[in-house]
């Protein structure tokens, strides 16, 4: 289904039509995953450890260190910004397009608990570093006792 949208979409792109070529939705769910992929992209991460540390790596090519909101919560990561496009190109000028520009959003489910107040992120050269500690855990034993 992918695979045969994706042909629809580069057939029509390449033919320079001004309708979309996505498919119809046939149910209330396909319909707001329609809806959703045509407001926000999704933004590609790299999750790695690094010591003590969760440390996630993403491009943000086109984005601004104002734009870009970070929220921990519980045991997910939300990124959300834009991406601008410094100048205007007419549809039908395209050849290719495969860059995206406009809002980006991704949750990421944290593997282990974080220090929140600690977490830090840096930007430079159009790519964005989280660096989360991870919680130290306590080795507090309970001894059980017999009653």
């Amino acid at each position: 289904m992918i695979a045969e949208s994706k042909k629809l979409i580069m057939r029509n792109f390449l033919k320079k039509e001004e309708t979309s070529p996505l498919p119809e939705a046939n149910t209330e769910m396909e319909e707001s995953w329609l809806d959703l992929a045509e407001e926000e992209g999704q933004l590609s991460v790299d999750v790695f450890q690094q010591g003590n540390n969760i440390v996630i790596k993403s491009t943000v090519a086109g984005a601004r260190p104002e734009d870009i909101e970070i929220a921990v919560q519980g045991d997910a990561l939300t990124i959300r910004g834009i991406r601008h496009l410094d100048e205007e190109v007419d549809y039908k000028d395209y050849l290719y397009r495969e860059c995206y520009w406009g809002k980006f959003s991704r949750t990421i489910i944290l593997p282990y608990p974080v220090v929140e107040d600690k977490v830090k992120a840096d930007f430079k050269n159009g790519i964005l570093t989280i660096t989360l500690p991870r919680l130290k855990q306590s080795d507090h034993v309970i001894k059980v006792k017999q009653k």
